[in-house]
């Protein structure tokens, strides 16, 4: 059964200038002495829906933590609507220097002015650095956008973290559901919002007008995210006590209520029977037609991967062994051979 079309909210495109949303260089993951991802390449064009598929322990799910700022890379870099998001750590020993620096200079001018006779500066700088310093350590928690490019001109990275990529516009599930169980399906897609609400603990606790409203939009935009995902009805039903196929659903409209530009799809149609996963292959097509959001997905249903990809990179080993659309790669032999088995081709 096809869900009935509904409103939902607005979710911008994302455009880059040369048509990528994502771009992997040279990406390589090991642990030890396994290398679980090697040197990859890899990028995914705007509006488009691309599968990543190999056999078991392939390092699929190892590339996606990387994406999804899980992982940091041994070697290589993944890129973000053009902006460097995920690498390994450049000079990182020197930001602590950065926090206290702005506190020292000010340490040592109004040390400097008690020495010329003006005690009453030092007494103002004392608690000035000790206020600078605060503000820093705090920015270096927060992270935000302008931080990092401050300190990414004084040659200081750092790779993006989990909540980076999702305010950066990067929405997840999981292999295995990663749902509030004890909360109702709303507040499970409430949750994904979180990112993306202004209201602070003030403005909570004096439940002032702009947080209420706030909260009331929030809260008739998870339930047409809901209903786009065909769980109208279901608001108040408690996570673990939906079905399977809904608790999948459930967490795609977690990750849409967070207005991504790239969603990131792990297994979504595992363990679902044929009905449920020709509706899930259906919604894949309209997240992509009616929101315009380019889709990333990991899917060992072959008849999923080649139904609705336009793209299909094939891993093994760890190393990108094919890629190319879904009929390149059903017919290439390396591919026969590593992941449909060798009689498949007969």
């Amino acid at each position: 059964m096809t869900a009935p079309a509904v409103a939902v909210p607005a979710t911008p495109a994302a455009a880059t200038t040369d048509g990528l949303v994502l771009e992997a260089k040279g990406v390589s993951k090991r642990f030890g002495g396994l290398v679980a991802v090697n040197g990859v390449d890899f990028d995914i064009p705007s509006g488009s829906i691309v599968s990543l598929i190999g056999p078991n322990g392939a390092g699929k799910t190892t590339f996606f933590n990387v994406i999804a700022g899980l992982a940091e890379p041994s070697a290589g870099s993944v890129s973000f609507l053009g902006r460097r998001m995920i690498a390994r750590g450049e000079r990182s020993w020197a930001e602590p220097i950065v926090w206290v620096l702005p506190s020292v200079i000010l340490l040592v001018l109004g040390w400097l002015a008690e020495q010329i006779g003006l005690d009453i500066v030092f007494d103002v700088t004392v608690p000035l650095a000790l206020v600078v310093l605060i503000v820093m350590l705090l920015l270096a928690i927060a992270r935000p956008v302008w931080y990092e490019r401050s300190i990414n001109r004084l040659g200081i990275f750092k790779s993006a973290r989990p909540n980076d990529m999702v305010a950066a516009g990067i929405g997840r599930t999981f292999q295995n559901i990663r749902l509030f169980g004890s909360m109702s399906a709303l507040d499970n897609v409430m949750v994904g919002m979180h990112t993306r609400l202004h209201a602070n603990l003030l403005d909570a606790a004096l439940r002032l007008g702009s947080q209420r409203a706030e909260e009331s939009a929030a809260h008739q935009k998870a339930q047409r995210w809901l209903a786009f995902v065909g769980l109208k009805g279901l608001e108040n039903e408690v996570a673990h006590n939906l079905s399977y196929g809904d608790q999948r659903r459930l967490e795609i409209a977690r990750a849409l209520a967070s207005d991504p530009k790239l969603l990131l799809l792990d297994e979504p149609t595992a363990g679902m029977n044929p009905s449920e996963t020709v509706q899930m292959t259906s919604l894949f097509g309209r997240i992509r037609s009616e929101l315009s959001l380019t889709i990333l997905l990991i899917e060992h249903d072959m008849r999923v991967v080649m139904g609705v990809s336009d793209r299909v990179t094939v891993l093994d080993h760890g190393e990108k062994i094919a890629e190319g659309t879904p009929d390149q790669v059903k017919a290439d032999p390396r591919v026969i051979e590593a992941y449909l088995g060798k009689g498949a081709s007969a």
